[in-house]
């Protein structure tokens, strides 16, 4: 701790000027698409920082060359949320066994993403800012680098960080989780103080909160929240920490003052600047991503208000579901439904009303089926509102990708007190926060479409009736449901607001095991569940500090689960 802590003072007052990390590409002053400190100042290194952090998230779309995105592994796209979704069942899985689904290859593009690209731009920008007396820059700064590094840990554990960006190391050690955890709380009481402070001037660009301080002190209490949240298991402290917060009220209370990033484009012209899982569906050659049945079924069974926003159904039916069975498109529909499947009472490759996705696991390679699989709808990629239009989606379709990137929420803060509440015994306090994050979640999700999508039909949209009954019925199972079955419900209200955004389900999955009601894999013995990612291909093969993992089944530090989560 005490060497990442002068780390960050160094960095600061000095201002390190990095041109090296963890791959083979490691002169990035001779690289053209980077920026370098004599071509760039402090504005055009924090719209980089911002730009960056928030492809960590969401990866790219089309490995434009303009950016830290290589290649898309064995992942339609990149990203943290791509990985969480895939992994919690919020998006199809395509992967039968764990060990195989994600090769350590597939993770290059987010390590370098996080060290050739943000942390060094952050370095480099640093002594301009100190410099130019830029307070808000380097406050803006410290929260994302707090952000993105819990992150790393969250997916990898241990990673490189005192040492990572450091002139003339090309073999930085990994830091315990932990340490890192804990410098990311300093960094944020730092970039409050600088929130707090006046500078000599403002950033040219906040993509965020448009130079709005109070919003981000508010994020920053909110992200440490998070943090607690996230290591209570581990932090006798945590739940004290958490309420401090709360009793302030100094958080993201109000959905307006959301922390997330709204992608602006509307055409794929290079810088392409349309939510990525925009670019990645809505193609010529039709959609790329397969949706979960799982949570399809789950929100198409229940009548959940939301689904219609959530997913873009392009065919009326499915093959072996009010149609005849398709080998081409849909090869399961010929199948039978795996004995585990049957012994668990699941959904098994096909689903009435023509939501047309695949079940976790499923493998079966990509058919002719890119204008009959169901799809990203409104929210938050900025696609098509379902209104049974049931037509194919163009490039242009929808919102034309005017979508979103949910990264702290007011309804998520809802959530984590709802599970602090749960984890206290107080079920009253966890049945209103549950109550207010699903309110604040579909006001937010129903408020998306305004402005976006001109020519749907909204005589589709739920009647306020249908909201009522949705949400008294699932309150009425939560209500009489045991402790186990109260996780359950909480759990799966937690996978349908969150979809969009895959670390915090990944995250809430791993700290609690809920809910188990889960779709397992498709293969009946899949392996361990991962719990944390191996470390990318490059970092092991060009940093003799770093070995790889022995398998992903390693945890987290704040992961003490004694198993894996119970739905394989």
């Amino acid at each position: 701790m005490k060497n990442i802590n002068k780390i960050l003072v160094f960095s600061l007052l000095a201002g390190v000027l990095a041109t090296s990390c963890e791959t083979t590409e490691l002169d990035l002053t001779q690289d053209p698409n980077f920026l370098t400190p004599d071509q760039a100042g402090a504005d055009f290194y924090l719209n980089s920082i911002q730009e960056d952090f928030v492809r960590s998230f969401e990866g790219d779309a089309d490995f434009d060359n303009n950016d830290n995105w290589a290649s898309g592994g064995n992942t339609n796209g990149d990203g943290f949320n791509l990985f969480g979704m895939e992994l919690t069942r919020i998006m199809n899985l395509n992967g039968r066994q764990y060990v195989s689904a994600y090769q350590a290859s597939d993770n290059d593009d987010e390590w370098s993403n996080t060290y050739e690209g943000v942390l060094v731009d952050i370095r480099r920008m640093t002594p301009l800012a100190v410099e130019g007396e830029l307070t808000h820059h380097i406050g803006i700064s410290q929260f994302i680098e707090a952000f993105l590094m819990v992150t790393m840990v969250d997916f990898f554990g241990d990673v490189p960080y005192s040492e990572a960006i450091i002139e003339g190391n090309l073999n930085p050690t990994v830091d315990p989780g932990a340490d890192i955890y804990n410098a990311a709380l300093t960094l944020l009481d730092q970039a409050i103080a600088n929130f707090r402070s006046t500078p000599a001037a403002e950033p040219q660009l906040d993509f965020f909160y448009g130079n709005d301080y109070d919003k981000w002190e508010n994020a920053a209490n909110t992200l440490k929240m998070r943090i607690y949240v996230q290591r209570r298991l581990v932090d006798p402290n945590a739940l004290a920490s958490f309420n401090a917060i709360v009793d302030s009220g100094d958080y993201i209370t109000d959905t307006a003052d959301d922390f997330e990033y709204n992608w602006p484009a509307s055409s794929a012209t290079q810088p392409d600047a349309r939510h990525p899982r925009y670019g990645l569906n809505y193609q010529a050659a039709g959609a790329g991503d397969y949706q979960s049945n799982w949570l399809m079924n789950l929100m198409d069974t229940t009548d959940d208000p939301r689904i219609r926003y959530y997913f873009y159904r392009q065919s009326e039916n499915v093959p072996g579901n009010g149609v005849a069975p398709d080998e081409e498109t849909l090869n399961c529909s010929l199948e039978t439904a795996p004995q585990h499947y049957v012994n668990g009472g699941f959904t098994f490759c096909n689903l009435p009303n023509g939501y047309w996705g695949r079940d976790h696991g499923d493998t079966d390679g990509t058919p002719p089926d890119g204008f009959l699989r169901t799809t990203f709808g409104t929210y938050p990629v900025g696609g098509r509102f379902d209104d049974d239009s049931f037509q194919g989606i163009s490039t242009t379709s929808g919102g034309a990708g005017t979508g979103v990137t949910p990264l702290l929420t007011a309804f998520g803060v809802d959530f984590m007190k709802a599970e602090m509440a749960l984890v206290a015994g107080n079920v009253p306090a966890a049945r209103m926060a549950l109550i207010d994050g699903f309110n604040k979640n579909l006001a937010k999700v129903q408020a998306f479409l305004s402005g976006r999508e001109a020519g749907a039909d909204l005589s589709f949209a739920p009647t306020e009736a249908q909201i009522t009954l949705y949400r008294d019925t699932f309150l009425a199972a939560f209500d009489d449901a045991d402790l186990e079955g109260k996780w359950d419900v909480f759990a799966e209200q937690y996978w349908i607001a969150f979809f969009g955004n895959g670390v915090d389900p990944y995250n809430f999955y791993r700290r609690t095991g809920y809910p188990t009601t889960l779709q397992p894999n498709l293969e009946p013995d899949p392996g361990t569940f991962i719990r944390s990612l191996y470390y990318p291909s490059n970092s092991v093969n060009n940093n003799s500090n770093i070995s790889q993992k022995l398998n992903q089944s390693q945890p987290v530090f704040w992961d003490t689960n004694g198993s894996a989560p119970e739905a394989n």
